[in-house]
């Protein structure tokens, strides 16, 4: 690895302080080493990504290196951390093993999506957790038309719809009540977020299976995209989510438990 990009948090003085750490780290072994910033306009062409924050700096890091093969590694300086592989204390330990090939690399599925506006305008969005098309305005709901694989399925009143991945089936869909998946499957996730109907169950579909969400009325909506990427919705906008065909690539040392990792999060216990 000769080259590093560090993406960091940055409101938390800590991912700072193991920023720089991690910098001089890499510098003293004769790397070079980028530091993301929100000013630039893309990310540089690196070996290797360190996220160094929550689950939304993890997703901003997927996001920055999607589609350019760039492994990335997490740190979790968050509260929930479904994502990071490493803990602060064992950042290190951590960039040792990677400087000595020591890792795996596990690729997750990625959704696409396809927005696309009257007139034919285009927007084509790539999301590790989810796709989101959501009210913008209180005290309304919108209606949206739902296509699976090219035929009509059903009219969603809800205060919004989503589509997720494995991967983030433990992020918004999780607290809209939708399933949790294990990261390792291909699938797509259509959860509806308090929908006004007797329907209001989750659907696990093929990732061969394309949604099609289509906004019916004039409420202002968006889609927004692993919560940061928002696209403004009007009616008629559609947007199609299917499995992209490039994955996102985590680095993984082969020690977390999924499983685990979700009974500590919620403290679920055995009686």
């Amino acid at each position: 690895m000769n080259s590093v990009l560090l993406v960091v948090h940055p409101e938390r003085g800590r991912a700072q302080a193991l920023a720089a750490t991690a910098r001089a780290w890499w510098e003293a072994r004769g790397r070079k080493v980028f530091v993301w910033s929100d000013e630039a306009d893309s990310a540089p062409d690196v070996d290797l990504a360190i996220s160094l924050g929550g689950d939304g700096t993890m997703l901003r890091t997927v996001q920055l290196t999607l589609g350019r093969g760039i492994p990335v590694l997490g740190v979790n300086l968050g509260r929930m951390g479904y994502l990071a592989e490493v803990e602060p204390n064992g950042l290190e330990s951590a960039l040792e093993r990677l400087l000595a090939g020591d890792f795996l690399v596990e690729e997750r599925m990625v959704l696409e999506a396809d927005v696309v506006k009257p007139g034919g305008r285009r927007h084509r969005l790539l999301a590790l957790n989810e796709v989101i098309v959501e009210k913008t305005a209180p005290g309304h709901t919108i209606r949206v038309g739902v296509g699976i694989s090219g035929r009509p399925f059903l009219t969603y009143v809800a205060d919004g719809l989503l589509a997720c991945t494995p991967t983030g089936s433990t992020a918004y869909n999780l607290s809209a009540r939708g399933p949790v998946l294990s990261p390792r499957l291909r699938a797509i996730v259509l959860t509806p977020v308090a929908p006004h109907l007797v329907f209001d169950r989750s659907l696990v579909l093929d990732p061969d299976e394309p949604v099609e969400l289509v906004l019916l009325d004039g409420h202002p909506a968006a889609a927004v995209v692993d919560g940061s990427v928002v696209v403004p919705l009007e009616a008629g906008d559609t947007v199609t989510c299917r499995a992209a065909d490039e994955p996102a690539r985590l680095v993984t040392f082969g020690e977390l438990d999924f499983h685990a990792v979700l009974r500590s999060r919620f403290g679920l216990a055995d009686r």
